[in-house]
């Protein structure tokens, strides 16, 4: 570790350097990824900064404590020993996860997407808990948000329902929310308090900009049709829903949510986008060393995650054996706890890898 923070010091100083050059404003791209490494490296040198002070202590007291004759500064030694052998554990694990760089990535904004799956009508009300709490969390992260498509149903609920979320940190935050999620309660429409279990898709598709996924107008077929369901005469007398299919990769995209077929283009192709940049980036990852892959969970949506067990007000994590409860807390957003431990095991799984690596 000392080896590797010790690279690291050097590439400050390069870094440095680099940033005080004027011609970098010239090139954004490379300046904010220069920026954003600038600032990555300045925290880590914080961190190694007090490490470093901590090693030196742990030396100068134990010398003290074996060739000093003064019987009060041995023990003023030994205190502080004590202190110094108590924070440096903790101080190493936080440099072991600081020393996973960040994830561009992470800074993205997303599409979330959210579907029933086994359960019939008590699944699409599963979607609609699921669709609140995080559009809760995005309330109290003050994101942004953004209806994209929505499929009601009869009792109420959703049978997909696409968001655009947009804000700091999104993409990071959320990563780890692909998958299927279970829930085990007794539907209200249950007569006889019989408890069933039902299942919904998540998926977290990171945005893509224009200049990182470039469709050519050659691959993609481009259809317009009256919209279909409920909406009023104005959505369902013009041609205004937009259906786009992918050539090459046989994706296809329905937008029928606004009235005008220019937006509905639109947002179709800023979701199309996004499946094209989470396809490409299912191939990197899919290259990587398979104790990356298996991080917590491939984000597979056939993968179950996550269990919601209301009888027991419980939530539990199937990635990491993590149980959390006061479950309506929860469903309103308030999953920071869970989230946070996600990601740590992640970066614990990423430090293990390199350490193999190395």
């Amino acid at each position: 570790m000392i080896k590797k923070l010790e690279d690291l010091s050097k590439r400050f100083e390069e870094v440095s350097k680099l940033i005080a050059d004027p011609d970098l404003v010239k090139d954004q791209t490379k300046y904010k990824d220069t920026m954003r490494e600038n600032q990555y490296l300045s925290d880590l040198m914080d961190l190694y900064a007090q490490y470093k002070k901590i090693l030196n202590g742990i030396e100068e007291d134990t010398r003290l404590i074996t060739e000093e004759e003064d019987h009060d500064m041995k023990e003023l030694a030994r205190e502080e020993l004590k202190e110094y052998e108590e924070q440096k554990p903790k101080l190493e694990e936080q440099i072991k996860l600081k020393l996973i760089p960040p994830d561009p990535l992470d800074e993205k904004n997303i599409i979330l997407e959210i579907r029933s799956a086994a359960g019939g009508d008590e699944a699409s009300l599963f979607v609609r808990d699921l669709w609140e709490m995080y559009i809760h969390l995005a309330e109290r992260k003050g994101w942004k948000t953004e209806s994209m498509e929505v499929q009601e149903t009869e009792v109420g609920g959703f049978n997909k329902i696409v968001t655009s979320i947009s804000g700091k940190f999104v993409y990071g935050t959320l990563r780890w929310e692909s998958g299927v999620h279970r829930v085990q309660r007794v539907p209200a429409t249950e007569s006889q308090g019989r408890l069933q279990t039902s299942t919904a898709t998540v998926a977290v598709l990171p945005e893509a900009d224009e200049t990182e996924i470039v469709i050519k107008p050659e691959d993609v077929r481009v259809d317009v049709m009256r919209a279909g369901g409920p909406g009023g005469q104005c959505v369902n007398t013009t041609d205004s829903a937009v259906r786009l299919t992918h050539i090459p990769t046989g994706i296809v995209v329905i937008q029928q949510d606004e009235k005008s077929q220019h937006k509905n283009k639109a947002k179709a192709f800023q979701v199309l986008r996004a499946r094209l940049f989470d396809l490409e980036e299912s191939k990197k990852q899919a290259e990587r060393s398979k104790t990356r892959q298996s991080m917590v969970g491939s984000g597979a949506r056939s993968e179950k995650i996550r269990t919601y067990n209301f009888p027991q007000d419980r939530i539990t994590d199937h990635r990491i054996n993590m149980s959390v409860h006061n479950l309506p807390s929860f469903m309103m957003g308030n999953m920071d706890n869970l989230l946070d431990a996600l990601n740590v095991y992640a970066k614990e799984e990423q430090f293990k890898d390199i350490s193999d690596l190395a």
